[in-house]
């Protein structure tokens, strides 16, 4: 890049989970069942496995139960069917707004094919809100490793430098840091403090935060 060269944005990059939909007190009730049932001895586990892809999670956390995991995805799947999947408050019209002004859009989640089912199910405008959604499926390491950015970049055909990347987990802004995107924190998972050093900037949710907005936080 040439030095004091401007880069001007061109795509919005997003989680799924406690960034488009407030569902992270869904999914923590349901690990806190299953760490209860095979971890009582480690409290606050469902705490410690946010962000995490299902495999990271059991080759961490539930390796001792291999026989089990089969078992715990056919609940979580059964899970997924019946949960709802809320908006994070503001995110509508902010994806409009950003799409109204040339901004491309897409989301990066860890998720797979058939929770996505279950959300188009819900919303059957979803698809029509971005211009890629890429899922677990597309990526050759999980975050916080930087190929599922550095994927919806090209994916989009922007530079990972033209991208804001929105993330609510840690393995999540890491992934967006390692992958040199704009990185915007949201503290609907985890508090604001403790994701503060793994963001250029946090929010709440997107109330007041519009593509003027985002453009000026940006340069």
């Amino acid at each position: 890049m040439i030095d004091n060269e401007i880069v001007e944005l061109k795509a919005a990059l997003f989680d799924l989970d406690g960034v488009i939909f407030d569902t992270e007190p869904q999914y923590t009730n349901f690990w806190r069942s299953q760490c209860q049932l095979y971890h009582p001895e480690i409290p606050g586990l469902e705490n410690d496995i946010k962000g995490q892809t299902l495999v990271q999670i059991y080759d961490k956390y539930f390796d001792d139960v291999k026989d089990q995991q089969p078992i715990i995805t056919q609940r979580l799947n059964e899970f997924e069917k019946t949960m709802s999947f809320p908006f994070i408050d503001g995110v509508e019209a902010f994806i409009l707004d950003l799409r109204a002004h040339g901004i491309k859009t897409a989301i990066v989640t860890s998720s797979n094919i058939e929770k996505m089912n279950n959300v188009y199910a819900q919303h059957h405008n979803f698809r029509s809100m971005f211009d890629r959604i890429l899922t677990s499926e597309d990526f050759c390491a999980s975050k916080p490793d930087p190929d599922p950015y550095l994927k919806g970049a090209e994916c989009v055909g922007v530079k990972p430098e033209e991208c804001a990347g929105f993330e609510d987990s840690f393995n999540g802004l890491k992934s967006v840091r390692a992958a040199h995107e704009f990185t915007i924190g949201l503290s609907t998972t985890n508090t604001a403090e403790s994701i503060k050093e793994y963001s250029d900037i946090v929010i709440e949710n997107y109330i007041n935060v519009d593509y003027e907005w985002l453009i000026e936080k940006f340069h």
